[in-house]
Parts: C-alpha cells; sequence; structure tokens
C-alpha cells in the first residue's frame, strides 16, 4: 500500500498551510502591534498579554465559537481524514482477512492442545 504524504492541516483547523504568512497578514491588520511584538513567539505574546492585565479569555476565531460549530469542525475534519485514507482494494482485502482467520485458527489449536496437555498431566498427577 501506499501512503500519501503531505500536510494534515486543513483551513478549518486553525493552522492552514502557510501560517507563517498568515501571522504576518495578522499583525498587520491588528495595526496596534508594535514591531517587538512581531517578533514575539506565540507562547510569549500569551505570557506578555496575561502579565500585561489580560483576562485570560482566548481571542479570534477560538472565542466565537459555539458548542454545534465546534461538532461541526470536528465531523468535517473527521471525514476530510478518512478521504486521505488508502483503502485496500477487495483483493488485498480478502488476502488480509483469510491470514487473519488462518492464525486465529492455529492459536486456538495450539491453545487448545496445550489445555487438553495440562488437563491430562493435571489429572494424571493429582488422580
Amino acid at each position: 500500500m501506499t501512503e500519501t504524504t503531505g500536510s494534515t492541516a486543513t483551513p478549518e483547523s486553525g493552522n492552514p498551510e502557510g501560517a507563517e504568512d498568515a501571522t504576518s497578514i495578522d499583525g498587520a491588520a491588528e495595526g496596534n502591534a508594535s514591531e517587538s511584538d512581531k517578533n514575539l513567539s506565540r507562547r510569549e505574546r500569551k505570557r506578555a498579554n496575561r502579565a500585561g492585565g489580560g483576562d485570560g479569555q482566548k481571542s479570534g476565531k477560538r472565542a466565537k465559537r459555539g458548542v454545534f460549530a465546534r461538532a461541526a469542525l470536528y465531523y468535517r475534519q473527521i471525514i476530510a481524514e478518512l478521504r486521505k485514507v488508502v483503502w485496500p482494494t477487495r483483493s488485498e482485502l480478502m488476502n488480509y482477512t483469510s491470514v487473519v482467520v488462518v492464525f486465529v485458527a492455529v492459536m486456538i489449536g495450539l491453545v487448545a492442545t496445550l489445555d487438553w496437555g495440562f488437563a491430562k498431566a493435571s489429572f494424571w498427577i493429582f488422580g
């Protein structure tokens, strides 16, 4: 089976491809961010916001989404991930199924034989 490679980021996940460009656009849109704020990492900006009297609430799209919007986003992401799956063909599926069934049958036979042997041995020892 082949596996497709690529980014798993979707626009709904909040981390679209080219997120570096999006941060510079967001910084320019805010207008109140100074040059030093643009060079800070996300963690440092969050700490500075808390230290500066920020109320700790989430900002941006995360704060605006309700329960149903988050549930809808979750299911959209599930569908997007399932579309990326490389599904086996019918012949591959039959092959994998037969391998599993044969393996389970062999293990059943092995365990049954050991069980029967231990039962006979314990009956012989303890009478």
